[in-house]
């Protein structure tokens, strides 16, 4: 930006804004030393008061503690009032039109406000900065040409630590008061040429701050995806600040922000709607570990550390999944019809006796008669509740059967008068008596089982036979065979798989916990990274999260309710399954979901052709909100023209976005022979890693073909890293190769894509007969890979490229 005549007036601002900052720190600080002064000792109500005191204190000086982000980012003055003559508020009075020129050229301006991460308030608490999420500062982000919302000027700052690097202002009043023309560069027609041609391509749009826009855009990846506090875009907001009740679908196409909008508007909610979502928690879910290692920062960024991270699979402890399906059985453990499946499986398990049952008691024998034990799970059948709570109405009956065969034989042999009815006391003793007999204990696990949910699916998956009448005219004889698989020696060598977790959590729904349930409690995240990852769950803060029942799959422990929350933000949607979904949806308290994605980049076996597929699943019997972003910031105009071709056939009824950037660079196509490719790829990813620096390159392929490419590079002395290895790099390192159907939701400066015809078909043909033959979600993957880089695009190929990249 070029230097403005305001920039020293805006660096002693800053100044003052930090001194403020640095006063509120001290009174948090004082505040926690006042209570720990007081020592342990006092009354039960006196620490009490005093944990809260210190949980507060340390939770704002947290909140304070913004590291190197910076403070404030932007500025907005309103017009003033008609009777006032000048600039009011905190604001300072001046002249200028934005690119330093003369003083004389700026219209009066009113009151003024700073908007910064946080509010700050000086000494005498008069505001200096005002939390970007407060109803104020809603027009800095809101306001157009068209639309000033009663502002004269808006101003984006570049703010490095603490100092002001530059400025940039847009006005919306003239000198005399009239709506003003757009000026080129400040928020109108197109901005200018950037570093190595880059520039915007806003035609027709309306862009807040484009030079703001422009510099953030074109900075080098880190490997953690930013926030985008300073630049959010008006359709962005809109989304942002919506009401928190119901189901809010958004629907956008790669590079329009959708993941740091969903994430920004969670910590507007929590903002907004501190009370209720502080105590309820907030949940976000995403699609893999690696995803949400890079999204782990954006949050705490934004003040918000209570908000529990989660893959789906890892919202469910008692599993770890460690396996994966075939397509075909992924697509069967995610059909909703699996939830009869599962009842019904859970029916067979509510049986009565065959026979009746001899129970040795005292000096003879009782008898458990078949015809009781078939009135007794009748009974319990009609009775709602899990499968594990209504145990405890089969066992009193089972035990009040034989107490009353037990007393009546009493009274036949002149034991006990046939008139004198027992005490209480000789009931409960009898009926304790009884519930510990091995006999009976034997016949209630034969009539009305004790399951855990992960024990019932090894059980099931595992049974041919208890498939076959689970299954039975529900799914066809080779759909029940799919599903079968032998059983494990235990449940800590199953290889489970995130279709497992989905029913494993449907059938805890139907069995309810297999003891007593306790209240879901809060715990202290663990700080191995290489388990969190492992387990798919990734916490931040002390927030409530959805604690392990077990210890591992099938390990110990006790078992806790499924653990609710007041929002949920679920990103990359698209591709869970109706098993997935409806997992999400139980874990709502109120229904309350922010849920994003594209249908053009569903690459799951579950691709839905449209949103109804999804909602009806999340929100049966609310209508849902639908809104969709339609520019893509990130993604270069020059890839998505070449994506575009592969779109126009993955997805045919869905628009690409519309670019606002061009990178400069063309994407380029390089052919190989076969026994080249590694040795071009070498060649290729030298060139790239050197143009991109310091920023982030990434090879996608097919799964197929990575530990080839990865050895190709290793031999060029390159050190490719596979960012999924919790213990390495992580997409921090220069150099990253991942299979291409993991690569949803993530962002490079530049992308290698290897061998694009197997990844549109889904791997198939590598190393087969006859050439790759294109899938709809193999295209949709490669739609995705194509979409990965913010500046720079290169293919490579030995197959002949498919025929929607020619």
């Amino acid at each position: 930006m070029p230097e403005h005549p305001d920039l020293q007036d805006e660096q002693d601002y800053l100044d003052r804004a930090y001194e403020g900052l640095e006063f509120m720190r001290g009174e948090a600080r004082q505040m926690l030393d006042g209570v720990l002064d007081l020592g342990r000792g006092g009354t039960f109500q006196s620490r009490t008061e005093r944990d809260i005191v210190v949980r507060t204190s340390l939770a704002r000086l947290e909140q304070l503690d913004i590291g190197d982000q910076a403070l404030y980012f932007g500025r907005i003055d309103r017009l003033p009032e008609p009777a006032a003559g000048g600039d009011g508020g905190h604001g300072r009075d001046g002249n200028g039109n934005g690119n330093g020129g003369p003083r004389a050229a700026r219209p009066l301006l009113g009151e003024s406000f700073h908007i910064g991460r946080l509010a700050v308030s000086g000494p005498d608490h008069e505001p200096l900065v005002v939390d970007w999420r407060a109803p104020v500062a809603e027009p800095f982000y809101r306001a157009t040409g068209l639309d000033p919302q009663g502002l004269a000027r808006r101003r984006h700052l570049a703010v490095r630590g603490r100092s002001v690097l530059g400025l940039e202002d847009e006005y919306f009043v003239d000198p005399s008061g009239r709506p003003a023309a757009p000026v080129p560069g400040t928020g109108g027609a197109a901005a200018g040429d950037g570093a190595a041609g880059e520039r915007l391509l806003s035609e027709g749009l309306v862009l807040g701050g484009p030079g703001a826009l422009l510099s953030a855009l074109g900075q080098a990846r880190t490997g953690r995806m930013g926030d985008i506090v300073g630049t959010i875009q008006r359709e962005q907001d809109e989304i942002i600040r919506s009401p928190l009740a119901g189901l809010l679908v958004v629907q956008g196409g790669p590079g329009t922000g959708k993941t740091a909008v969903a994430l920004h508007r969670a910590a507007y909610l929590l903002y907004t709607h501190r009370f209720p979502l502080e105590r309820q928690g907030v949940l976000v879910v995403g699609p893999n570990p690696l995803f949400l290692r890079y999204i782990e920062q954006v949050l705490p960024s934004l003040g918000e550390t209570g908000v529990s991270l989660s893959t789906v699979s890892g919202l469910v402890p008692e599993v770890r999944v460690r396996g994966v399906d075939d397509p075909a059985v992924a697509t069967l453990k995610g059909d909703v019809r699996m939830v009869e499946v599962l009842a019904r499986a859970v029916r067979t398990r509510q049986r009565p006796l065959r026979h009746d049952a001899e129970i040795p008691f005292g000096a003879g024998v009782l008898r458990l008669r078949a015809r009781t034990t078939e009135d007794i799970v009748g009974l319990a059948r009609r009775r709602p509740g899990a499968h594990n709570a209504r145990r405890r109405f089969v066992e009193a009956q089972v035990v009040r059967a034989l107490a009353d065969e037990y007393r009546a034989r009493l009274a036949r042999t002149g034991a006990t008068p046939a008139d004198e009815p027992p005490t209480s006391e000789e009931q409960a003793d009898l009926a304790q008596r009884l519930r510990r007999t091995p006999e009976v204990i034997e016949a209630l696990d034969r009539m009305w089982p004790r399951l855990s949910a992960h024990e019932f699916l090894h059980d099931l998956l595992g049974a041919r036979p208890l498939l076959a009448v689970a299954g039975k005219n529900i799914l066809s004889p080779a759909e029940i065979q799919r599903l079968y698989r032998p059983r494990s020696a235990s449940l800590d060598a199953v290889a489970w798989t995130a279709g497992d977790s989905a029913l494993v959590d449907e059938a805890r729904t139907l069995l309810g916990p297999r003891r007593a349930t306790r209240p879901a409690r809060a715990r202290v995240p663990r700080s191995d990274e290489a388990a969190m990852a492992e387990a798919g769950f990734w916490p931040q803060g002390l927030a409530p999260t959805p604690a392990p029942a077990h210890s591992g799959a099938g390990g110990g422990g006790g078992e806790e309710e499924i653990r609710t929350f007041g929002h949920i933000v679920v990103d990359e949607v698209q591709d869970l399954s109706p098993m997935q979904l409806r997992m999400v949806a139980r874990r709502s308290l109120s229904g309350s979901m922010t849920v994003v994605g594209d249908i053009a980049q569903a690459t799951g076996p579950w691709a839905p052709s449209g949103w109804g597929e999804v909602t009806r699943h999340l929100s049966p019997q609310r209508p849902p909100r639908l809104v969709e972003l339609t520019v893509s910031y990130r993604t270069p105009s020059e890839v998505v023209a070449v994506a575009a071709q592969v779109l126009a056939v993955a997805a045919p009824q869905i628009a690409p976005p519309r670019p606002v950037r061009q990178s400069g660079h063309r994407p380029r196509i390089v052919a190989a022979g076969r026994a080249e490719l590694g040795a071009a790829l070498a060649g290729l990813a030298r060139e790239e890693v050197g143009a991109v620096a310091p920023g982030r390159l990434a090879v996608l392929g097919p799964t197929v073909l990575l530990p080839e490419l990865t050895r190709a590079l290793a031999e060029a002395g390159l050190d490719p890293i596979d960012p999924r290895d919790p213990e390495g790099d992580g997409l921090a390192a220069g150099l990253v190769v991942l299979p291409a159907d993991e690569a949803n939701g993530l962002e490079f400066d530049s992308v290698i894509v290897v061998e694009p015809s197997l990844v549109a078909a889904a791997g198939d043909g590598a190393g087969g007969e006859g050439p790759p033959v294109a899938t709809t979600r193999g295209l949709r993957t490669l739609y995705v890979a194509l979409t990965r880089p913010t500046r720079r695009l290169a293919v490579l190929h030995a197959e002949p490229l498919p025929v929607e990249l020619h």
